[in-house]
């Protein structure tokens, strides 16, 4: 695959509008409705099968699957395998809270051996995943991403690109020359981390992605459109409530301009 740039997240961009992906997400209670008008305001569509019943037979239908480890149950546990086991695209692993409770990190432990096709997290739970120590405290984390490289490169021995989220996102991937590259997508809103969901709305959206481009360039176009929608929603807003509506709408406005505009390099 080749090395992700701003051209190529605008691409990605172009292709997700066109193709309006179905992206299967099996995520927590608390983002189910953000995640939703959020895929739908970026380009794509949703559908919360997370039953075990059913989880596998849907993961055959739709484009690409999100797993969030953000409030599983016993059930929804049994849930993840099927999505996995039976997905015909690729599969998204975002890591809530690994490293800081020990059930969810046998889970993730467990659904590494499935191979995602990417991973997303902020860089305390990447540590964790990759068997690193972690000091995560849940979806908070006061690590900084640019200490995730190591932790990145060493998840691409599962999966095929890993990003660690925060004021700067990094993006650890192979390249068509299968050279390891990190590349960082600068930008954002400090009102992000004050609403809830937000990093699982990133990892729907990254699995939406993926299910129109390479899981590389999928992740930086995901987070080049998280960072330019928040930053043009923080210019019409007035605090946390009022950046929520904002958001949605500049998720729906961004252009691939928009995108071609974001700064993206290599570390």
């Amino acid at each position: 695959m080749p090395l992700p740039t701003a051209d190529t997240a605008a691409a990605a961009l172009v292709a997700l509008r066109e193709r309006n992906p179905l992206v299967q997400s099996l995520t927590n209670v608390v983002s189910a409705n953000f995640l939703t008008n959020a895929l739908l305001a970026a380009g794509a569509t949703t559908a919360l099968v997370d039953n075990p019943r059913e989880a596998g037979e849907f993961a055959a239908v739709a484009d690409s699957v999100l797993v969030n480890l953000g409030t599983p149950t016993e059930e929804q546990a049994r849930a993840f395998t099927c999505a996995v086991s039976g997905a015909r695209g690729p599969w998204v692993l975002d890591p809530v809270a690994v490293g800081g409770l020990s059930w969810r990190t046998e889970i993730a432990d467990r659904l590494l051996a499935h191979r995602p096709a990417a991973v997303r997290g902020n860089p305390s739970e990447i540590g964790a995943l990759a068997g690193l120590e972690s000091t995560s405290r849940g979806v908070d984390s006061s690590a900084d991403p640019a200490d995730s490289a190591q932790a990145s490169r060493k998840l691409l021995d599962v999966t095929t690109a890993a990003a660690a989220s925060g004021a700067v996102d990094h993006i650890t991937g192979r390249t068509a020359d299968d050279e390891v590259a990190t590349v960082r997508v600068h930008g954002g809103s400090g009102y992000l981390p004050r609403i809830t969901a937000s990093g699982c709305a990133l990892g729907a959206l990254s699995a939406a992605y993926l299910a129109v481009t390479d899981p590389f360039t999928g992740l930086v176009a995901a987070h080049a459109h998280f960072a330019t929608a928040s930053e043009a929603a923080e210019r019409h807003c007035s605090g946390p409530g009022t950046f929520i509506p904002a958001f949605l709408d500049a998720l729906a406005a961004t252009t691939p301009d928009d995108l071609r505009a974001t700064r993206i390099d290599v570390l």
